[in-house]
């Protein structure tokens, strides 16, 4: 199939992504604030609000990958942002009106982050559909350079506007950056009618699990990816605290620490196609691991120099690293899925991942209670060591190029 608009499609997929993602990332950044500031909310509450918006991703994404395998994402993904637009309309309203209290922030906040899980499930499976195969790795290098950018600015920007008014300029700014994405995805090429599979929820869903527990390809990169998460927010949950009572951060300086992981997230996607360029496919795969086991290092030995530079390296190529396995892993799972497929594994890969969140969280809980924030640190290492171990070994990192995959499709997801 030939797509004679590609550049023009994957630029209106960047702005629409760009878009929802800032507005995401505003109104993650602005819900805890206004909740302290505005409500008084205790830590019990704040953690519940927080609970709030990552539910849908544990709830919905494996629901959302078999509706968009079943009807066209482009009218999807526009219908969840309208819907999410409405939802910080009505946030927005509300707080104006002084009628907001913390029960509607957090079923608000629930809405708004449905309409990321819809999102982040449906745009892999448009991509692979709307995108020609030599044109995937630079249309998702595109899509992570917009993500990047707006997971730097957008929680700046948040706390920026929630000086101002206690956070309602900030709910109307992300309604309209959500009307924009909308918008632009209205103008995508319009998709042919999904004819109906005629089979249950439960079969297809059996699909997707059985299709990466047997496949070569993504098999390794979704246990991978499962131990980085759950190392990831293992370090996250007590990162601030380690920080400030170890290290001497001042609070501004963790925010700061946190934006250079936007940082590198920014310049892993602007030099992705250097990077591309001078090693094999499966070692691009490597990289982000690589980078990730090295940050974890730096971030343990800050224990022991009691140094503030470690950490904000390790924060750079916590980004920097990741975002280039993004985005060459992305692509991969493009290549090797069925085009009816796609979808429903986006969905089990993000079910995946998104379930290490909280257990990473719980174990850092746990952890530092047990054994004391050291122990903590220990198992970031640890864990990702094992992520390293476990893609170093794998078949993935073997490739030399990600094209001898797209001329045999059928060989590859055999």
């Amino acid at each position: 199939m030939s797509h004679p608009h590609t550049p023009s499609v994957v630029n209106r997929l960047a702005h629409a992504s760009l878009a929802a993602q800032f507005s995401e990332q505003m109104s993650i950044a602005v819900i805890p604030i206004a909740a302290v500031v505005v409500f008084n909310a205790t830590a019990q509450q704040t953690a519940a609000l927080q609970a709030a918006n990552t539910l849908p991703f544990l709830l919905l994404s494996l629901p959302a990958g078999l509706v968009a395998d079943r009807v066209r994402r482009k009218n999807l993904m526009v219908t969840t942002e309208l819907l999410r637009a409405a939802a910080l309309f009505v946030l927005f309203a509300l707080f104006w009106l002084h009628a907001l209290t913390l029960v509607t922030l957090g079923a608000l906040g629930f809405a708004i982050a449905t309409g990321t899980v819809v999102f982040s499930v449906a745009a892999p499976s448009l991509v692979a559909a709307l995108v020609e195969a030599d044109g995937l790795l630079a249309a998702n290098r595109r899509l992570e350079i917009a993500r990047s950018i707006a997971y730097t600015a957008g929680p700046s920007a948040g706390g920026i506007l929630a000086g101002w008014g206690s956070g309602v300029l900030a709910f109307l700014a992300a309604f309209t950056l959500s009307l924009a994405s909308a918008c632009f995805m209205g103008r995508l090429p319009r998709e042919a009618r999904r004819a109906p599979s005629g089979r249950r929820v439960a079969q297809e869903l059996a699909d997707g699990l059985r299709f990466i527990g047997g496949n070569p390809w993504l098999r390794p990169i979704v246990a991978t990816a499962f131990v980085f998460n759950t190392s990831w927010f293992l370090l996250l949950s007590v990162f601030a605290w380690y920080a400030i009572h170890r290290l001497g951060f001042s609070a501004p300086e963790v925010g700061f620490a946190l934006g250079v992981y936007g940082f590198g997230m920014v310049a892993g996607a602007f030099l992705y196609n250097g990077v591309a360029r001078r090693l094999p496919f499966g070692q691009q795969i490597l990289l982000g691991p690589s980078c990730a086991a090295v940050a974890a290092a730096l971030m343990a030995g800050s224990a022991v120099v009691h140094a503030k530079a470690p950490v904000f390296a390790a924060f750079f190529l916590f980004g920097f690293g990741p975002i280039v396995w993004t985005i060459s892993t992305t692509s991969l799972r493009q290549i090797v899925t069925p085009a009816p497929l796609v979808a429903r594994v986006s969905s089990v890969i993000m079910m995946a991942t998104a379930g290490a969140r909280p257990l990473g969280a719980m174990l850092g809980a746990w952890l530092s209670t047990r054994f004391g924030i050291g122990s903590c640190l220990v198992g970031v290492l640890i864990g990702f060591g094992v992520q390293l171990a476990i893609i170093s070994v794998s078949q993935p990192v073997r490739l030399r190029s990600i094209t001898t995959l797209s001329e045999a499709p059928a060989t590859a997801t055999a």
